[in-house]
């Protein structure tokens, strides 16, 4: 597929989606449900030969790109690519995250922060910074990040994690009233929402872990099919919202 096919969901036809971490089961699944939608797909990965199998298992309409989401060189570059590919992208799911746990406060660890802030933070602001304007043009705007419902009763254990999705979600909404005040000046109808999980599971964790039964958790499948919905529901209902997917 080549940029010839069209510029974005700017003007008619489908709609072209970004989804970041694309290499994870959350990723294959949402960039499989968007593609099957009729989108336009670009998925990434910050490991090359983990995202083109990705893609492959997603489906014939989703291309891979490789970047390092937490560069911010990197993303303005993965910007020029897809849009030289595909146009202006009009949605970006992201994906990115991780987790650390510990046993309490004070054996949360440098290190760990220092992942979780990377991946949770670092890689979310990059991504709405570099892909903001784009979004907030289209029609059909779309910005949303995942986040857990352990931020509504913080444990000791998850301290650092915890912190990290705050932050980002913090960050989230601040994009939402960005997209607002585009919004209210003429711009487009972009809206940015949070999707609120327990855990994820698909069925690979099931099949590697037969005697869990993961209660609560969201299956993959059903997160993809949340973000497909975003792109059909009026961005009034949706910019700022934290939206529960339960279990």
């Amino acid at each position: 597929m080549t940029g010839s096919e069209g510029g974005g969901g700017h003007g008619p036809g489908p709609l072209t989606v970004l989804v970041t971490g694309g290499s994870g089961a959350s990723g294959i699944a949402a960039a499989r449900a968007l593609s099957a939608a009729g989108h336009r797909v670009a998925t990434v990965g910050s490991d090359p030969s983990r995202i083109r199998q990705a893609a492959e298992k997603a489906g014939d309409r989703v291309t891979p790109f490789t970047c390092d989401l937490a560069v911010l060189e990197q993303v303005r570059r993965l910007r020029d690519d897809v849009t030289a590919a595909f146009g202006t992208v009009d949605g970006v799911i992201h994906l990115v995250g991780g987790w650390r746990g510990a046993k309490g406060i004070t054996d949360q660890t440098d290190d760990d922060w220092d992942f979780l802030e990377r991946g949770a933070v670092t890689t979310l602001r990059n991504v709405s910074r570099v892909f903001f304007d784009d979004i907030a043009a289209s029609a059909t705007g779309r910005f949303a990040m995942v986040s857990s419902t352990s931020l509504a009763k913080p444990t000791a254990a998850v301290a650092s994690y915890v912190a990290a999705k705050a932050a980002a979600e913090a960050w989230t909404l601040a994009v939402a009233d960005g997209f607002r005040r585009a919004a209210e000046a003429g711009t487009g109808q972009a809206a940015a929402s949070i999707l609120v999980v327990k855990a994820l599971v698909d069925d690979d964790l099931r099949r590697a872990h037969p005697e869990r039964k993961f209660p609560g958790a969201t299956d993959v499948a059903d997160l993809a099919a949340a973000v497909v919905r975003l792109f059909g529901t009026p961005s009034t209902e949706l910019n700022g919202a934290r939206l529960l997917l339960a279990g």
